[in-house]
């Protein structure tokens, strides 16, 4: 039976699904809006091969909020929760804005590692594409509300999408004080443009990096080629059919398939990384 030990840190709330002591380690980490549970489906399929460690990034869930958006601090905070759980080596895979943190890691700290697998994103600075989200969030009246109905009710005003306003809501929760949202909406909305800016750098990342890209979603384009080939010189591409940005959650197998190859096969160009 596989090993499950939820922790909640002072600073990054983390889950671990253990398969063996001695199996490499794969990190998961969410997108915007989102939390560790985001990417369960690869977390399920990875896990008969792998340990998993899955976050929720900061101000997301129920890890730390912060003062200011950085790529450089989320990145900080999870290579220290990689110390403190004394992982030395680990594979990371990253959908949307945990694409630009795994990006950040590798590119921080290239010797931590393994492998790098992007979910439709690029390491450049995107347009404005949430607003309408924001209205929609902003709209809701959380200190009034009697149930979670009447928070879709406003939300949907804004948000046409039912899968997006059921992704939403999953962040909704209620205690004894009211409802209230497990991301930090103030600072997300207020530091929108820092999410969106590019990732820059000075080094380069030179292991095996794979970029996914969902075929109809415009997140991930040939013109961003040139900068994903400057940061991540080792990459490679992979496009799966009839998927939009959420690709890992429309087709999960063809995904999950799709890492574990890139796994498998660049295994021999890692295997003098695991220490």
């Amino acid at each position: 039976m596989l090993a499950k030990v939820i922790i909640v840190l002072s600073k990054i709330h983390y889950q671990t699904y253990l398969c063996e002591k001695e199996r490499p380690w794969v990190l998961l980490i969410h997108g915007l809006f989102g939390s560790l549970d985001n990417l369960s489906a690869l977390r399920r399929g990875l896990n008969e091969n792998y340990n998993i460690l899955s976050v929720d990034l900061p101000d997301h869930g129920k890890s730390t909020r912060t003062n200011k958006f950085s790529f450089d601090l989320y990145a900080t905070l999870i290579i220290e929760l990689l110390a403190e759980l004394t992982i030395q080596k680990v594979n990371i895979i990253g959908h949307s804005l945990g694409g630009k943190v795994s990006m950040n890691i590798a590119l921080k700290r290239p010797e931590l590692v393994q492998r790098l697998v992007i979910i439709d994103i690029a390491p450049v600075a995107y347009s404005r594409s949430h607003d309408s989200v924001f209205l929609g969030l902003d709209s809701i009246p959380l200190a009034t509300m009697t149930n979670r109905n009447m928070a879709d009710d406003f939300l949907k005003q804004h948000v046409h999408e039912l899968s997006t306003r059921q992704f939403l809501l999953k962040s909704l929760y209620q205690d004894e004080d009211g409802w209230h949202w497990y991301f930090n909406l103030a600072l997300l909305k207020r530091d929108y443009l820092d999410i969106l800016a590019e990732i820059k750098a000075d080094t380069v990342y030179n292991g095996p990096t794979l970029f996914i890209k969902g075929e109809l979603s415009d997140y991930l384009l040939p013109a961003h080629r040139d900068k994903i080939v400057s940061l991540f010189p080792n990459s490679q591409s992979k496009l799966i059919g009839g998927t939009g940005h959420w690709l890992h959650a429309e087709k999960p197998a063809i995904c999950l398939k799709t890492i574990e190859l890139f796994f498998t096969k660049t295994a021999s160009s890692t295997s003098g990384l695991n220490a």
